[in-house]
């Protein structure tokens, strides 16, 4: 298991840190496995520095693919991506 430090802007931090965000998209130029630790370090852009907050958080899922993985280039580009996030659905009605 390896430790990989990350940026992330306030309004993120606070989404992960309350739980309603349980996921994170970045560009995949560095290397991650499952089982890694995420330490994601609140970085305020208005003052170009650390706020000193972290949240950490072990990668449990990595999807990595190309921008034309799935033949769609052209349609992402010209309607980009959604990143969904699931929570169980009760059936019950």
């Amino acid at each position: 298991m390896k430790t990989i430090h990350k940026k992330i802007w306030p309004e993120y931090f606070e989404l992960i840190l309350s739980g309603k965000k349980q996921y994170e998209l970045r560009l995949a130029d560095f290397d991650i496995s499952e089982g890694d630790l995420l330490v994601l370090e609140e970085w305020d852009p208005k003052t170009q520095s650390y706020t000193g907050r972290t949240i950490k958080k072990q990668a449990s899922y990595i999807l990595k693919f190309k921008l034309d993985s799935f033949g769609q280039k052209k349609l992402i580009e010209k309607n980009g991506l959604y990143v969904i996030q699931f929570k169980n659905y009760d059936q019950k009605n």
